[in-house]
């Protein structure tokens, strides 16, 4: 894998990694290790597997492609229209959340140094920088997200460092609740906290040289990052804090409150790993969005700028205080956009078995997602019980 390849996988990681994460312990240490770690495993597989049916969609369409277009291609324009609606609702939704909060941190960052900014200001400013960046292309996205994600890696070792040596085998074994419908539900947190599939398309365009195993390892490379970062950052705070503790915590900032009051330095380090979180699912997301509107509307860069941050802005400046409600809305648009859509673009693509017009790579071979029949009832299957999940 190149750097090229492997700064894609970084995007796929870092727009995975977002606030979420710190949410995940405090949803699953009342279920004690084992289970929490089980549900975290049959969530990666599901949503990395769905994404790799999205990936072969993507090369079989012809590569170089936005949602947009693939839509079109495989399910006709009533697909093309719902799979439309479905993103664009996604994204805004998304990129909603990823701007309330990244403009409260900067808020506080800049209150810090002696610069009052109102909330309104704050937010303006976050989106109209971090907007520029996005509109310079994915290439320029690529190579400041390595740095990105490098600092980020850098704050969540150091953070782990003063955790593990202090790690309980009581605490991480203990479990507040054994009710499994509760569990379930938590499902939709940890869900959206894999939500990565929506950059697929266009890091297919950015390696439009690469092989389709090449790109196939980019993606699970992609996902096995966060996999791990949360389960390591799981069970060390899980190990740190009682899971009555956990249980009993009013939100992200009391937790980093509690395992700060046992390690001075927790608080400054997870307030930049944070911020650097929030910063590079924003980046991922908005390069989506961004793509999908100059395949929709084929405008100059500048009017795409505008039709890919003014309606998440506006949206974010009426709804300021909502970040956790709007990340559930966005997780629920998820399911059908991140798991249906990708299989029934990938079933038609199948049943249509017309080879000789899809695209091959430099060894010659046809690309498409292993596990047949069966893999994709129990895709299925992972749909309906994340859907259920939000509703029970």
């Amino acid at each position: 894998m190149n750097t090229k390849l492997l700064g894609s996988s970084l995007i796929i990681a870092g727009t995975a990694l977002g606030a979420g994460m710190l949410a995940i312990p405090m949803v699953l240490a009342q279920f004690g290790l084992f289970w929490g770690t089980a549900l975290m495993l049959v969530i990666w597989m599901g949503t990395t597997y769905a994404a790799l049916l999205l990936l072969e969609a993507s090369i079989k369409a012809g590569g170089g492609l936005g949602m947009n277009t693939i839509a079109r291609k495989t399910l006709g324009k009533g697909g093309q229209l719902v799979t439309n609606g479905l993103l664009y609702a996604l994204l805004v939704c998304l990129l909603m959340a990823y701007i309330i909060g990244a403009g409260d941190l900067l808020l506080q960052l800049l209150s810090g140094m002696g610069i009052e900014l109102t909330m309104m200001q704050s937010q303006i400013a976050f989106t109209l920088l971090a907007g520029l960046v996005v509109a310079a292309g994915t290439a320029v996205i690529d190579k400041i997200n390595r740095v990105l994600f490098v600092i980020m890696v850098v704050t969540l070792g150091m953070t782990l460092m003063s955790l593990v040596p202090s790690i309980s085998f009581d605490n991480l074994m203990s479990a507040t609740s054994d009710n499994k419908v509760a569990l379930i539900k938590t499902s939709s947190v940890l869900f959206t906290s894999f939500g990565f599939m929506v950059v697929i398309p266009s890091l297919v365009t950015y390696n439009k040289e690469a092989t389709h195993k090449q790109l196939r390892n980019m993606v699970v490379l992609g996902s096995i990052i966060p996999l791990f970062s949360y389960l390591l950052w799981l069970y060390a705070a899980m190990g740190n804090l009682t899971a009555e503790q956990m249980v009993n915590l009013g939100g992200v900032s009391e937790l980093i409150a509690a395992l700060g009051a046992q390690h001075s330095m927790i608080n400054a380090v997870l307030s930049v790993f944070t911020g650097l979180a929030l910063l590079t699912s924003f980046l991922g997301v908005a390069m989506a969005l961004f793509d999908q509107n100059a395949d929709t509307f084929r405008q100059n860069r500048a009017v795409t700028y505008v039709l890919t941050f003014i309606f998440p802005l506006i949206g974010a400046l009426f709804a300021a205080d909502q970040f956790l409600s709007v990340l559930g809305y966005a997780g629920i648009i998820l399911v059908f956009l991140a798991v249906f859509v990708p299989m029934a673009m990938t079933i038609k693509l199948r049943r249509d078995n017309d080879e000789a017009s899809y695209e091959v790579d430099a060894t010659g071979v046809v690309y498409q997602v292993a596990g047949g029949h069966l893999a994709m009832g129990l895709s299925f299957l992972f749909g309906c019980f994340l859907l259920m999940a939000e509703w029970i």
